[in-house]
């Protein structure tokens, strides 16, 4: 259904750019239909708007993925999730020739869809593993709607009280699928700014002996907080809990004999 049903324009057009700016980085979406929803988008305006606006014609410079399927997957999410129905579907991994293999035939009941990184992931229950899953919409290929009807959320571990957007937000920052702990780490006063993109306001930040550190608490992934933890190691340190630190430790270490090779 058309969205505008007169020549008037409902956008500005710095309103337009940054919808086009949405669709441009949007990396679940092909370069095609990249380039045929900025079109939409323009045909929104007057005939000068696209004269200035000059990256619709790098579209193809960015990197998009090859999955032709992902609006007519989220069609069909749409309505097993209406229906109350399980979808299944091939999910997909990369190889080494930089194109789509099936990994697995997965059996899920759909429950959201969520942006997340500039990726769109599908949050479903596994009926073959009995867990929540967080799916890349752009790794699905084959997808159908079964006649099997889908698992209430209420009744998957964890999610009785249905879905916390927040906490979900702010825990599972690479989408990992176990439970939020409470973590304890010691951070440079510096990235506090990437601390909060990370997990937002709802954390606790208290003083240290150093000046220049703060201890920071946070809930969150902890499969989720070993990486994020790798990815800042030269300014945190996590403190609690002991499994988590050793892991990263772990990890460090293996990293480290990596380098100290002569190659």
């Amino acid at each position: 259904m058309p969205v505008v049903t007169s020549k008037e324009e409902i956008f500005e057009d710095s309103e337009l750019k940054l919808l086009i700016d949405g669709v441009l980085c949007s990396k679940y979406i092909t370069a095609k239909q990249s380039k045929d929803l900025i079109d939409r988008l323009c045909g929104l305006s007057n005939k000068y708007f696209r004269s200035h606006v000059k990256n619709i014609h790098s579209v193809n410079d960015w990197y998009k993925t090859d999955n032709q399927a992902l609006f007519y997957n989220i069609e069909l999410i749409d309505t097993a999730i209406e229906e109350g129905k399980q979808i299944h579907y091939d999910y997909n991994k990369y190889g080494v020739d930089k194109k789509l293999h099936k990994s697995s035939h997965q059996y899920m009941s759909p429950y959201l869809m969520i942006l997340h990184n500039q990726r769109y992931y599908l949050m479903a229950y596994s009926e073959y593993w009995g867990n929540m899953a967080f799916h890349r919409l752009d790794r699905i290929t084959n997808m159908n709607i079964s006649d099997k009807k889908a698992t209430p959320i209420r009744n998957v571990s964890g999610y009785e009280n249905g879905v916390n957007y927040k906490e979900l937000s702010s825990a599972t920052p690479y989408m990992f699928t176990d439970r939020p702990e409470r973590i304890d780490f010691i951070a440079d006063i510096g990235i506090i700014d990437q601390v909060i993109d990370w997990f937002g306001s709802d954390i606790r930040i208290e003083k240290t002996d150093d000046e220049n550190k703060v201890r920071i608490s946070v809930k969150a992934s902890p499969n989720a907080m070993a990486h994020w933890a790798m990815q800042y190691a030269n300014y945190v340190e996590i403190i609690s809990p002991e499994p988590l630190r050793m892991r990263v430790k772990e990890t460090l270490e293996n990293g480290l004999e990596k380098y100290d090779r002569t190659i």
